[in-house]
């Protein structure tokens, strides 16, 4: 099965978003252009023309999947209701139904990841868009009368009762061809939604507001039909009618839009997107599309699940490594064409995600959090601890102490490149699943390599005779300038590696009214790091030179298993590799997790070692025989 990268997958998504913003303009205009079958703007009735041949000719450049054909014959079919000059309701629907397809068959992500910040998308918008679309978007800005065409007023009910946030959004991201609207492509996502936000309040009043407000409160039928911030952004006011009458529903939209904080949407709205891609992707593998059902899958886990992770091990560890097993299974069963066992994996995990929404539904535990701050970083401070300590023991043993600054400023650099990180992640960037557990997995797979070949140095130095030559000369010839850089990169790596996660992991744990809990965990654990690594040096410090060589050997060695047990996991997460399940336990701590591709990788590092201390003990009783 082919494998799609994460840059290719970026430009599909880029593809199908512009499609679908084509189409959701032809939905809202096409009634400016064409009324009763006659012509009424000719400029409007051209540009409907040139939008559906364009989201026709671009839908043949997206891959292709059981779905493409249909939706190039409803593209041919919009294209020619246009030419005929049909009603307006009638290509409405057309476009509608098509977008709801196309998205069906190319998901791409249609809510932010966090509640969006209206204030901050209010200082946006009058910074970037009131000169043209008006303080309160009336489009009467003191640029609006030299544009042509006229900048659109969000204040225009008609015209906005058709329009998700969503769609606002899209604009905002990749601007409006043939008009004076740009890209904002240097605002980060966050800020794209958030301004995205802003501009759909701006058609409703503060007594709508209100009314929605009560509504939400009281009826429980409201809240079904906008059940998470995913919804909350898909959905218009149109569409919102066909569930809740037009006077309710632009009332809780008018609420929920000013207020999407209200919405629960850290955890119970990223598990039902889980959910929604699970079975999609289940319908298409029905479908005979494997490869959708991949990428689906994926999208389930790294979209959906993996942001909730954190806190879902916090209050149910069992629950977590059961879904996070199952969700491996899955994709395993779909990579083997296993079409049976996928469809008895599929209602289990439906079931297990439903059970983390009620996991996550409930108020924070402030015992759980400070547990899961301390254990999240004991589980990833200690590898790198390890390795780090190591080093250091062996440099003094080795009486060369000159080298200790490139190892204190690998994990120094490292710790720092962990604040930028959270910073980035916070302010900058959206840092995805599939970009954390790439990152993890070349950062661990590296780390091993390199544990590898210095595990197998020093167990031959270990040897009798061997190392006291090698102290005799001081490492000058082995720990030149080069060396030493390596010494720096894999401390820095292996830190990294473990800051990197940690960040990402206290970022989702992290919420409104638990934040001491957490910094309390964080401290605890930093000073049972700090007690670990004084006794770690300490016994170093007074074992024998050859017994320390021999034992930081090993050390290294099954920290090299470790770590490359972790880094082939990363990759199975992200789809590199495939996942095939066999009858083990999971031990996170010793790397090792229940598929094929993991414990063979492992099993390869095993063998070099074995094979290594062989050598090391052959060729010194070969030169002891001399």
């Amino acid at each position: 099965m082919p494998i799609h990268s994460d840059a290719a997958d970026l430009a599909d998504q880029a593809k199908a978003k512009q499609i679908w913003q084509l189409l959701d303009y032809l939905a809202v205009d096409y009634g400016k252009a064409v009324k009763g079958g006659v012509v009424v703007s000719q400029d409007e009735y051209a540009e409907m023309g040139e939008f559906a041949a364009a989201a026709e000719r671009q839908l043949a450049e997206l891959p292709t999947t059981a779905a493409l054909a249909g939706l190039q014959k409803e593209a041919t079919g919009l294209r020619q209701s246009i030419a005929t000059k049909a009603e307006p309701a009638l290509v409405g629907e057309q476009a509608r139904r098509m977008a709801n397809a196309l998205l069906a068959a190319y998901p791409v992500p249609m809510a932010p990841a966090k509640s969006p910040d209206l204030l901050r998308g209010a200082r946006l918008y009058h910074n970037q868009c009131a000169s043209c679309h008006g303080a309160t978007g009336r489009a009467d800005g003191v640029l609006a009368s030299k544009l042509s065409p006229p900048p659109i007023a969000f204040s225009d009910r008609e015209r906005a009762q058709h329009r998700s946030v969503f769609a606002l959004q899209q604009i905002v991201a990749n601007g409006v061809d043939g008009t004076a609207m740009p890209a904002f492509a240097t605002l980060t996502d966050d800020d794209r939604w958030a301004l995205a936000f802003f501009a759909s309040t701006l058609s409703y009043s503060d007594a709508e507001r209100k009314s929605g407000a009560a509504l939400w409160a009281s009826d429980p039928a409201v809240r079904r039909a906008v059940p998470n911030l995913s919804a909350l952004s898909q959905t218009s006011e149109a569409a919102l009618s066909a569930h809740l009458s037009k006077e309710n529903a632009s009332q809780v939209l008018a609420f929920l839009r000013s207020f999407p904080e209200k919405l629960d949407a850290a955890s119970a709205d990223t598990l039902a997107l889980a959910k929604e891609r699970l079975a999609d992707s289940l319908a298409a593998l029905r479908r005979g599309d494997a490869a959708q059902a991949t990428r689906l899958a994926l999208s389930s886990y790294l979209d959906g699940f993996e942001p909730v992770e954190p806190a879902l091990a916090a209050k149910n560890k069992a629950l977590f490594e059961a879904i996070e097993k199952s969700m491996g299974a899955y994709r395993g069963a779909i990579s083997a064409g296993n079409k049976d066992l996928a469809e008895q994996i599929a209602p289990r995990l439906q079931g297990m995600l439903s059970d983390a929404q009620v996991a996550l539904g409930g108020s924070a535990d402030p015992w759980a959090t400070f547990l899961g701050a301390l254990t999240i970083l004991l589980r990833e401070g200690l590898e790198a601890l390890l390795v780090v300590v190591a080093m250091m023991s062996f440099l003094k043993k080795a009486e060369r102490t000159d080298v200790l600054p490139y190892v204190h400023a690998g994990w120094v650099a490292a710790l720092a490149s962990g604040g930028l990180t959270w910073a980035a992640a916070t302010y900058l960037v959206d840092l995805s699943g599939a970009s954390r557990e790439m990152t993890e997995g070349f950062s661990a797979v590296f780390a091993a390599v390199v544990l590898l070949c210095v595990g197998i140095w020093m167990h031959q130095k270990s040897l009798a005779g061997r190392w006291q030559s090698y102290v005799k000369q001081k490492l000058a010839s082995a720990l030149n300038r080069k060396s030493a850089m390596v010494l720096f990169l894999l401390s820095f790596v292996t830190v990294y590696r473990e800051v990197f996660e940690t960040v990402l992991f206290y970022a989702a744990l992290w919420t409104p009214g638990n934040g001491m809990y957490l910094l309390a965990g964080l401290a605890c654990g930093v000073v049972v790091l700090g007690a670990i690594a004084v006794v770690l040096l300490r016994s170093a410090a007074r074992l024998p030179i050859s017994q320390f060589f021999a034992f930081s050997s090993a050390m290294v060695a099954v920290l090299a298993v470790v770590l490359m047990g972790k880094g082939v996991a990363a990759f199975q997460k992200v789809g590199v590799l495939d996942i095939t399940p066999i009858a083990l336990p999971r031990i996170d701590l010793l790397g090792i997790y229940p598929s094929m591709q993991t414990i063979l990788a492992q099993l390869v590092i095993i063998v070099i070692i074995i094979a290594s201390v062989a050598y090391n003990v052959r060729s010194q009783r070969a030169a002891a025989a001399i």
